[in-house]
Formats: structure tokens, sequence, C-alpha cells
């Protein structure tokens, strides 16, 4: 049986998606990047969307693993910082959703992968902070599957189990990690010392600053699999000794 991955999304009014008569317009829309889950379905998982009206909790004692998407910024107030001018309108409803569903996952001991907006809520769930704008890692000018940004990766990690030393990867983000939260580690960043990858030793909670699910490959990404591996074997584990 295929372990259940749950993906969050954005919830977006209807007005702003192509489609919707005018009538609907104030109709909130959940909206998932389909690419998220065909990497999770090609990697062995189920991919399950999350609705954030729901309770988290309901939703972790289902699940075996995560992935946070990317998406909008997280909410400056959330790390204690006033917004800069150049901060892309922010979800707070959404801020809210994650960041009390990493609190339950990790109650739940469910493995975690947090993707570009992913990977700088995970920092700020963790108590790090973000740089605001950094236009130059935007790089809408090319397609989203290109490889852009080289990024060296630590030996002693578990992304270079899965990947090895060096990779060039996409870059579709205008924030970065500042301060790093406490507990987690740097396990990859680009030529400009920008973090491109954060892991918490002692738990299955994994994120990358590029989007793999975007990277043209003829094989399963090495960051999905994990993740379904790590689903797979909590899923083997009986119920009653999770989160123990």
């Amino acid at each position: 049986m295929r372990p259940l991955i749950g993906l969050t999304g954005r919830t977006k009014l209807a007005a702003a998606i192509e489609g919707f008569p005018a009538t609907l317009a104030a109709a909130e829309v959940d909206v998932y990047i389909r690419n998220y889950a065909a990497a999770i379905t090609a990697a062995g998982g189920l991919p399950v969307h999350l609705p954030g009206h729901v309770d988290p909790t309901e939703y972790v004692r289902r699940l075996d693993g995560i992935v946070l998407s990317g998406g909008a910024d997280v909410a400056p107030e959330r790390y204690g910082a006033p917004a800069e001018t150049d901060v892309y309108p922010p979800e707070p409803e959404r801020d809210r959703f994650e960041l009390a569903l990493v609190d339950a996952a990790l109650g739940e001991d469910l493995p975690v992968l947090g993707i570009c907006r992913g990977l700088q809520l995970l920092n700020v769930w963790g108590g790090g902070t973000l740089h605001q704008h950094v236009p130059e890692h935007a790089r809408y000018d090319v397609a989203p599957h290109e490889p852009v940004d080289e990024i060296r990766i630590d030996p002693e990690s578990r992304l270079h189990e899965l990947y090895g030393g060096q990779r060039v990867v996409n870059s579709l983000h205008h924030q970065t990690v500042d301060r790093v939260a406490t507990g987690w580690v740097v396990t990859a960043r680009s030529a400009d010392g920008t973090v491109e990858a954060l892991e918490w030793p002692g738990h299955d909670m994994l994120a990358v600053q590029w989007h793999p699910e975007m990277m043209e490959t003829s094989a399963v990404d090495p960051l999905f699999r994990w993740l379904v591996e790590r689903a797979a074997a909590r899923a083997a584990v009986p119920a009653a000794t999770v989160g123990s």
C-alpha cells in the first residue's frame, strides 16, 4: 500500500483564476501545482491535498509524511521583523496552518520535506529569520526546470547521501535564510553563501531552497524517494509506538 503524503497548497480567490464565472469571484479556491503530486506519485507515494481549514492534528493521525510546498512569503511578523517594501503579499492563514502542521507532524514523528517556501517556513518555525528580498535568486527569466545555480553539499549530510557533493539546481525564490533556526544544520550552499538546504539532526525533516519537482529528469528525484521511503518505514511501525 502506498504511504499517504500530505501536500500543502495555496488558497486564492476565484477572481484571480481564469475560467471562473464572475458570480464566483469571491469564492476561495485551493490551488496545488501538479508537479509536487507527480513527484510524490513517481516515488511511490499517494499524494493527498491538505486544505488549511482543517485541524492539522486530524491530518497527521492519518498521514505518513508531509510536503511543505512553495508559495507566498512567510509573514515577517512571524520572525519579528517589519515588512520591507518588496515582500510578496503573505497569506497569514496559510502560515498559521502550516506552522501548526509542523508542530503536529513532530508530535507524530512524521517525515517532512520542505521546498522553497517550505524551507523558509521550517526555518521560521525553528526560530530563524529570513532575508526578505534577494532578487538575483528569482530567476524567472529562464524556464523553471533550467539548472542555473551551482550548490555544494556537506559531505556529512543526508543530502550528500542522496545527491553527492555538487549539483546545479533551479532558482525560483526571492527570499533566503538569514539566521538559521536553533538545532538545524546548513547542508548545502550556493557560491554566494546562500543557504540551499537545511536538516534537523535526529529528525526526519529535510528542506531545500530549490524546486526539485520542477527539474527535468528521467529518474525519481532522490528527495521524494527519501520522503516516501521514510514514510513507508513509519507506516510499518505499529501505531501505539509512533510518537511515544
